[in-house]
């Protein structure tokens, strides 16, 4: 386990989602030899465009997928009611913050990390 943890809940066919993975990409690319993980966690139910977003998005952390959309159980576990949803997780797991994007999320990663 790193020292921060995203779950990022998302699926193939959101396109907020996918107009917010190359931002995720960038981070995890700058961050992850640091410490930072991503766990993504798709609401897919189609394996095959599932699969086919993950390589487009050129996503290379852990993806998980039940194929059951919203009936996931872990979204479900986590109260998911929209996506893109990013629960971000401390050291010890537990959560500090939920719903960042972008530069908001990078500068949160880079403060849990304590990188200036």
């Amino acid at each position: 386990m790193g020292k921060v943890t995203i779950i990022d809940f998302w699926a193939s066919w959101c396109k907020p989602c996918r107009l917010e993975n190359p931002n995720v990409v960038a981070l995890y690319s700058e961050f992850h030899s640091k410490g930072l993980n991503i766990v993504g966690v798709s609401l897919d139910e189609d394996i095959t465009k599932w699969k086919e977003a993950i390589k487009k998005d050129n996503i290379t952390w852990t993806q998980l997928s039940n194929l059951k959309g919203w009936k996931d159980p872990i979204a479900e576990q986590y109260n998911i009611s929209q996506i893109p949803t990013t629960i971000l997780l401390d050291a010890n797991g537990n959560i500090v913050a939920k719903d960042l994007r972008g530069e908001a999320l990078k500068a949160k990663v880079a403060e849990l990390l304590a990188i200036k």
